[in-house]
């Protein structure tokens, strides 16, 4: 895979129109716009072309309604062992929710 980092919420977002990912893992607490507000405008600008899985410290069922609320195809708790994360990268995108 190659990977690109963004700082903050904006950045994410431009560098998503830029690079056009397949996939985008998005922390939900970051500065100047929230992974939840980063995930609405991915999914507004790119559609189903993007796979959006949070992977955040914040595992609570509230947070979780919220990341597939905003666009979210799954919801990740930090830490996320590998083997996980390899796993969730190679299967069939859908609507799962969490892990």
């Amino acid at each position: 895979h190659s990977v690109a980092e963004a700082p903050d919420g904006p950045s994410a977002v431009l560098a998503a129109r830029s690079l056009r990912p397949e996939v985008a893992l998005v922390d939900i607490g970051m500065p100047g716009m929230d992974g939840y507000e980063v995930a609405a405008k991915l999914r507004a600008e790119h559609g189903t072309a993007i796979r959006l899985i949070a992977l955040s410290g914040y595992g609570l069922p509230e947070h979780r309604r919220r990341a597939l609320e905003a666009g979210f195809e799954l919801h990740l708790v930090k830490p996320v062992d590998a083997e996980v994360l390899d796993r969730v990268l190679a299967a069939p995108v859908s609507r799962a929710g969490s892990l």
